[in-house]
C-alpha cells in the first residue's frame, strides 16, 4: 500500500507538519504537483486522519501526569458503552484504552497539579455510573515522548 516514497513523506510530515510541499519537493526529490498529489492520497485513504499543534504541558501549566486503570463492576454492553461515551467528554483525559488484564481500562490524565488530579478524580471520574474501582500511579519523569509511527 505505502511505498518508500510515502514512508519517506509521512516521516517528513511527522517530524514538522508544517513543512511547505516545495521543501518536501526538495527532500523528496520530486515535483512540487507530485507531493501534493501524494498528500491528497494519504489524507484521502485515512493515513493521515488530521494534523495538530503539539504544546509543552509545563507552559501551559499541564505538566501532572497520571495514569488511571478503570474496572467496571459489569462488562455488560451497555455499561462500556456509557463509561466510553461519559469518558469521552472528560477534557483531561488525553488517551483512553480499553485493555486486556486485572483492569478495563487505562487513562492518560493531564491537568495542573496533584489538587486538581483529585478535583478530576472526586468530581468527574468517580461520577460516571459503573465505575468499581480505580488506580492511579503518578509520572515521575518522562523518558520518551513522541506521535511519530515508524513506518
Amino acid at each position: 500500500m505505502l511505498d518508500h516514497i510515502d514512508k519517506e513523506l509521512l516521516k517528513l510530515l511527522q517530524n514538522d507538519s508544517k513543512q511547505t510541499n516545495k521543501g518536501l519537493s526538495h527532500a523528496l526529490g520530486l515535483s512540487v504537483t507530485a507531493v501534493y498529489e501524494r498528500i491528497r492520497k494519504l489524507e484521502k485513504n485515512g493515513i493521515i486522519s488530521k494534523y495538530v499543534a503539539l504544546i509543552d504541558k509545563k507552559k501551559v501549566n499541564k505538566a501532572f501526569v497520571a495514569f488511571c486503570h478503570v474496572k467496571l463492576v459489569q462488562h455488560s454492553q451497555d455499561y462500556v458503552m456509557k463509561f466510553e461515551r461519559e469518558v469521552r467528554k472528560l477534557d483531561e483525559v488525553l488517551e483512553c484504552y480499553h485493555i486486556s488484564g486485572d483492569y478495563d481500562y487505562l487513562l492518560k490524565v493531564l491537568v495542573e497539579d496533584m489538587e486538581a488530579f483529585r478535583e478530576f478524580m472526586v468530581k468527574k471520574l468517580t461520577n460516571i455510573n459503573h465505575i468499581g474501582s480505580t488506580h492511579s500511579m503518578f509520572m515521575i519523569s518522562e523518558v520518551k515522548y513522541t506521535t511519530a509511527i515508524t513506518l
